[in-house]
């Protein structure tokens, strides 16, 4: 029954605010922006999605201008690790990126996820439009529903968004053995366990090599 009930939460995750990203036409780019914890896990599950144009891992969500990454690492900037996901519309619907969201984080703590801690690395859905609110509000009321418990991610409208310097880009294309290492890192954090744990019930999801 509860495999039941979760397919159902999650096919309607597909289907809430169909209209999110789409009132532009079929050529026109969107953008969303989520942040998950580390960047660098974010940016890796988003970008071989059809439909995604690029990732840019950045910061947002904070009080400092320009900031770099050690001032947002050390906590007080208000910032957290974020990215930013261009992409069509017309090819990958935004209640998607949505659902890829919320199936890599674990979405029960504040101000942390897995081995990294700190308001850096909270978890937050910032919204470019109103559809893209409603969508947000509506699943993560659903995976409150899911989960039953209250769900400390933010919903709030997207501001100034700062790209991370270029070696924090495409990380895991780029540096395939050092990410490797952080996988294996976070795997003996607990996160792959722990993302099973919360979400292997949806039929189809796989499970994080």
């Amino acid at each position: 029954m509860r495999h039941r009930t979760l397919g159902l939460i999650m096919a309607a995750l597909l289907g809430v605010a169909a209209v999110a990203g789409a009132a532009s036409p079929a050529t026109a780019r969107a953008k969303a922006t989520f942040a998950g914890g580390c960047f660098w896990c974010m940016e890796d599950a988003f970008e071989k999605l059809p439909g995604v144009v690029s990732v840019t891992s950045g910061y947002t969500g904070g009080r400092t201008k320009n900031p770099t990454y050690e001032q947002v690492s050390s906590g007080g900037t208000g910032h957290a690790e974020a990215v930013e996901v261009l992409f069509d519309p017309a090819k990958i619907s935004y209640e998607k990126l949505v659902e890829v969201f919320w199936k890599n984080i674990d979405p029960t703590v504040t101000n942390g996820q897995f081995c990294d801690h700190g308001e850096q690395y909270r978890t937050a859905i910032f919204f470019h439009d109103d559809a893209q609110r409603q969508a947000a509000e509506d699943t993560k009321k659903q995976v409150e529903q899911y989960l039953k418990v209250p769900i400390p991610t933010e919903i709030v409208k997207a501001g100034i968004f700062y790209p991370a310097e270029e070696h924090h880009q495409n990380y895991a294309e780029k540096n395939p053995m050092a990410y490797g290492m952080y996988h294996s890192f976070r795997k003996n954090c607990g996160r792959a366990d722990l993302l099973d744990q919360i979400w292997a019930p949806i039929p189809g999801q796989p499970k994080e090599k």
